[in-house]
């Protein structure tokens, strides 16, 4: 280890690139190995809905309840099994006096549940399971809460009621799942007990027309099943069963089988605990991407580094050649040493890994620990890596400095070849190329995510909070109740009571129709439900018309954007006109101004304001939404003012409160993700790639120092010596940002076009990268080079 600057650099680069490499290796192995430990999990299957019409394509992760009996007799399945997710208020073990509110993971399941997915009982019958109404199977942690102070064979045969009404017997005890699983459930109430339940009609009437998210259908397939005969069977049942008006409107209905371990990737249909967020192929991608380049950078300052002192250690080279040492003798022993840095840097790497899980917080999952690096196929893929990684830094530099003529080295007369000086300009300008590419989409994804934040969404979003009314609570007395006691604290300027804000998450939509003589105009409207405060609330203007005049009266007011689909020329002229809402026309009294329903990726579509005229069955009025005044006080004084009142009605709940401003900024929450990544990168590729020229240079300003010194003696001045140094790096990483900048507009351009809002891509922020990068290239280099040129020449040519 004589050369140690030139040793640390590249222990530093193989470090960074290493350390990324590790972590995202492990976050890549969690994801991709989710339900990878089911028996036959290849062959098991969730049976999706997809939507198609003319307006686009729609996805339910749900079927209708009529598929199961429609398929079930169908050879190619080896078990089939339907379970209907639906949480209860409240269970309760009443011989211990104890309750549980909402419990989570709760299904109403068939018998044949535990066909397809294995679990391993520890109490009951696992041959009688679920076939008998009020029965319920519970996992080791669920009967451990429930029941805490008797042993798991005692469970069997309690009783848990649930819903204060539908008694159920404990049939069995399971283990969880053994290993990380989407398929999260803990309590299985027997299916035909959902009959005692609220959706008793929807389970015996079956209808084919109406698809739920909570009816799910799970398969198992044959060892030799046909998949072709499946699917065009599914095809035959939707067309045999397809209503009249998806014909006539050109929609169709897909049933779709899902792979079980494509639930934990799959956006479109989502997972089962949706507090731990879905995983996203594409960001994985990306995350590996990221890790491959800083790695080859740290590849490439070692290629770079070690065939430019190949002059330095010619001397011992050729000496151990005179002393019998083969080529391949020589060759093990500089991949030996390559080795043996590597292995400091995967040590060390070791060690960074801790701080960047938390570092990389934003994309690790919450159950993802560094106990995974201790799994057999983890460290065997640390090992193939860091072998790959040594071969690769290694190899060509051991083969040239093996290649050497000893007498020509004895004898000073080696030269550096032209294709090691081109191959060394080359990969400079690769890691140059790479880094600059990272600064261009650092700035233009900042520039764009800024632009979604800071633009006028089209309503007030500051200083805006939703409580909203507890779970399973009916009726609209109480919260008119809490409207009142409300109105009464100051902190607050504006109530009204509606379902959604004006931008959220949940999205309720029908099918409304206008007929202009034989013409009709037929498209999705969503729609948000409000009181007559609702407008104001919100600061939405109206562009023609009035409010409602009450919020049970059956009126509409549409948005400008369903103004124009429902063809009329101006907001007067909609004014007055009706459209069928659910076959009963409603009459529009009222065009709105046009905002953002969800994030900029989306374009404006068409929705209408209505009030709450089913009030004698339902009320659609389950939010209360407030405008805060923080200028009379603290928000926390507001916070805990609304609590004392919502326990006032609500003794016993928690109150769930949104602020809308904090809504908005989770629809941006993957480019978030996008962006920190891209800033961690680009610090990263900056820093290797500069203290990669820093070795440069300092072999070059070092191989250059008589020279630097005849040029002092014969007056050049110091910017003179220093821009002489600096022209040919400086050229380099010039050439970088020529072939960086059409990289780094292509692959923008392509990630602006999934949003329907965009910034432009500035001239400025091309000009601004590539500077930058020259102002640290310049940094590195004059660090250097002024370095050189200041030295007395009187010591550098002393020996001449």
């Amino acid at each position: 280890m004589k050369h140690k600057v030139f040793s640390l650099i590249n222990v530093i680069g193989l470090t960074i690139g290493l350390s990324a490499s590790f972590v995202i290796g492990l976050m890549i192995f969690y994801d991709y190995t989710f339900d990878d430990f089911h028996k036959d999990g290849d062959r098991i299957y969730r049976v999706v809905t997809d939507f198609e019409a003319p307006e686009g394509e729609f996805h339910n992760p749900g079927v209708t309840l009529a598929l199961k009996d429609a398929v079930v007799e169908n050879s190619n399945f080896e078990a089939i099994s339907e379970f209907y997710r639906e949480r209860p208020l409240k269970v309760e073990n009443r011989a211990s006096n104890l309750e549980f509110k909402l419990p989570k993971f709760v299904i109403f399941a068939d018998k044949d549940y535990f066909k397809i997915f294995d679990y391993k009982f520890v109490a009951g019958d696992a041959n009688k399971t679920l076939s008998n109404p009020n029965e319920v199977i519970l996992t080791k942690e669920r009967a451990t809460k429930y029941f805490p102070s008797i042993n798991l064979s005692e469970v069997i045969g309690k009783t848990l009621v649930y819903n204060d009404s539908i008694n159920a017997s404990v049939t069995g005890v399971v283990e969880n799942l053994d290993g990380r699983t989407d398929i999260v459930f803990q309590e299985f109430i027997s299916h035909p007990t959902i009959l005692q339940t609220r959706m008793r009609g929807n389970i015996l009437g079956k209808n084919w027309n109406n698809t739920n998210s909570s009816s799910q259908l799970f398969v198992k397939l044959n060892t030799n099943a046909d998949i072709p005969a499946i699917k065009s069977r599914f095809k035959d049942l939707a067309a045999e069963h397809a209503d009249e008006d998806d014909i006539k409107y050109g929609e169709e209905r897909i049933f779709q089988l899902q792979p079980l371990r494509d639930i934990h990737f799959n956006e479109n249909y989502g997972v089962y605990d949706y507090t731990k967020g879905q995983a996203s192929r594409s960001l994985l991608k990306n995350l590996a991407l990221v890790a491959l380049f800083l790695l080859l950078l740290g590849c490439i300052n070692f290629i770079n580094l070690n065939t430019a002192q190949a002059s330095q250690r010619a001397k011992e080279i050729g000496i151990r050649k005179t002393l019998g040492s083969s080529r391949k003798q020589l060759i093990n022993q500089f991949m030996g040493e390559t080795f043996l840095l590597v292995i400091v840097s995967a040590l060390l790497s070791l060690l960074l890994s801790k701080w960047l899980i938390n570092v990389f917080s934003d994309f690790v999952p919450e159950d993802l620990s560094f106990e995974l690096f201790k799994t057999p196929i983890v460290l065997v893929c640390i090992i193939v890596l860091l072998l790959l990684v040594a071969f690769l830094s290694g190899f060509y530099p051991a083969m040239v400095l093996s290649k050497f003529n000893t007498v020509s080295v004895l004898k000073n007369h080696l030269a550096v070849g032209e294709k090691k000086v081109k191959l060394r300009k080359f990969l400079t300008v690769f890691q140059f190329t790479i880094a600059q590419v990272f600064i261009i989409a650092t700035l233009l994804v900042g520039k764009q995510i800024n632009y979604l934040l800071n633009k006028d969404m089209g309503f007030k979003s500051e200083a805006v909070v939703t409580a909203f009314r507890p779970f399973g609570e009916d009726g609209l007395e109480k919260m008119q109740l809490l409207s009142e006691q409300l109105k009464s604290i100051p902190e607050i300027n504006a109530i009204s009571l509606g379902n959604y804000t004006p931008a959220s998450f949940s999205t309720n939509t029908t099918t409304v129709r206008r007929f202009i003589d034989d013409k009709e105009i037929h498209g999705d409207m969503q729609l948000l439900h409000g009181d007559t405060n609702y407008l104001n609330l919100f600061e939405i203007e109206l562009l023609a018309g009035r409010a409602r005049r009450n919020d049970t009266v059956r009126e509409l007011i549409i948005n400008d954007a369903a103004r124009k689909f429902y063809g009329f020329n101006s907001p007067e002229e909609a004014i007055g006109q009706t459209l069928l809402y659910e076959d009963d026309p409603l009459p529009i009294v009222g065009v709105m101004e046009n905002f953002h329903q969800r994030s900029l990726k989306t374009e404006i579509k068409p929705m209408s304001l209505l009030g709450d005229f089913y009030r004698e069955n339902w009320t659609y009025f389950t939010q209360a939404h407030l405008a805060l005044n923080t200028s009379s006080g603290s928000l926390e004084t507001a916070i805990s003012k609304i609590e004392n009142a919502y326990n006032s009605i609500y003794p016993g709940e928690e109150l769930r409160l949104e602020f809308l401003d904090e809504t908005i900024a989770k629809f941006y929450k993957s480019e978030r993700k996008i962006s920190t990544l891209l800033n961690w990168s680009t610090g990263l590729s900056i820093l290797i790639s500069c203290l990669g020229l820093l070795g440069l240079v300092i072999y070059t300003t070092n191989r250059r120092v008589k020279e630097i010194g005849v040029r002092k003696v014969l007056g050049a001045s110091l910017l003179q010596i220093n821009k002489l140094l600096s022209k040919e790096f400086l050229i380099l990483v010039a050439i970088a940002f020529i072939v960086a900048a059409p990289i780094a507009y292509y692959g923008i351009n392509n990630w602006l076009q999934d949003f329907a809002y965009k910034t432009s891509i500035s001239f400025w922020v091309f000009l601004m990268s590539g500077c930058a990068m020259i102002f640290f290239a310049l940094l590195v280099i004059s660090a250097k080079t002024l370095q050189a040129a200041n030295a007395n020449p009187v010591n550098s040519l002393r020996s001449e």
